[in-house]
């Protein structure tokens, strides 16, 4: 049963993994291995951040899905805390990889929600329920 309420995953994901790969190539060019390293650590943040979000998302759901605004809120919640404060303490080390991170979870958290919206518009999502045969 998750895994039908999962079945989006697939496709931002594999849009995660090539951009992560662009973003890496892009801060090794501007600034050396500390500019890729931070590049992939920004894509890597938003797609390990959104997946943890759909995995909380798919549990409530499953357990009752009245419970999937009170999930969703807290986890948009203690998703932007953490990486604000992850973001913070990192900025506060003076890492010369922290602009490619920055625009690594700019560049990223835009790929996947384009992904997303890109596969729920094509995804056959019936309206109603349909009876297995």
């Amino acid at each position: 049963m998750m895994r039908a309420r999962l079945r989006h995953l697939p496709v931002p994901l594999m849009v995660s993994a090539v951009l992560l790969v662009i973003v890496a190539a892009v801060g090794w060019a501007l600034d050396g291995g500390a500019g890729a390293a931070g590049g992939a650590a920004g894509v890597a943040l938003v797609a390990v951040s959104y997946v943890l979000s759909s995995l909380a998302l798919a549990w409530a759901d499953s357990v009752s899905p009245r419970l999937v605004l009170t999930v969703g809120l807290v986890t948009y919640m203690l998703k932007f805390g953490l990486l604000g404060a992850a973001v913070f303490a990192v900025a506060a080390t003076g890492w010369a990889g922290l602009r490619m991170t920055a625009i690594g979870i700019i560049v990223g958290t835009v790929a996947w929600v384009v992904a997303q919206v890109w596969w729920t518009a094509k995804a056959k999502i019936p309206y109603v329920e349909i009876e297995p045969k």
